[in-house]
């Protein structure tokens, strides 16, 4: 029972290390990188739908992705989308194909991007330690039902606890080198 809550509890915990992850990659850094575009939707004959379903990329330099649409009636749509994003790059339509320019970062803008990457650290960390309190309710309600044994019940409380650092640990490391990557870029 107590293994059952540890293994679902060690899962949610993984996946919101791994949400965190993705969060963290649609902060750009003076790359391009497709993953910026990951949330972006275009309207595409009258339903939002993800970029990414729409066309693929390339990236020929550090700072330029070239965004080829399957369908070239889509291409003024993608456009429209890219510019009215908060992304911050000016699309150039050449009738084929985008090419979007990453502009450098300044001081201001990357210092910016930290805090936004600290709020989405913070809030991966509070996930992670609701999934823990909603575990120890379950071990809890185990003991206090007679299900298990108080000994029992510490244990897997403690196995918890170390799941639970190990999960803000990796989070607070992905936060480290994303940090690293924005400042020093």
């Amino acid at each position: 029972m107590i293994s059952d809550v540890l293994s679902d509890a060690t899962t949610r915990m993984s996946k919101a290390v791994d949400a965190a992850k993705t969060d963290f990659s649609t902060v750009r850094t003076g790359r391009a990188n497709p993953a910026l575009f990951s949330s972006l939707l275009v309207e595409y004959y009258g339903t939002p739908t993800p970029l990414q379903q729409l066309a693929s990329f390339q990236t020929p330099e550090a700072r330029t992705l070239l965004i080829t649409p399957y369908d070239r009636s889509a291409l003024n749509d993608i456009e429209k989308a890219l510019r009215d994003s908060d992304i911050g790059a000016n699309p150039a339509n050449d009738g084929s194909v985008i090419r979007v320019v990453m502009p450098e970062l300044t001081e201001e803008r990357r210092r910016e991007y930290v805090k936004i990457v600290h709020t989405k650290a913070e809030e991966a960390r509070v996930s992670v330690r609701n999934i823990r309190r909603h575990a120890k309710e379950s071990i809890e309600k185990f003991v206090k039902d007679g299900d298990v044994g108080e000994d029992d019940g510490k244990r897997g409380e403690k196995d918890l606890d170390a799941a639970t650092k190990k999960h803000t640990d990796q989070i607070d490391e992905l936060l480290k080198n994303k940090e690293a990557e924005l400042l020093g870029a």
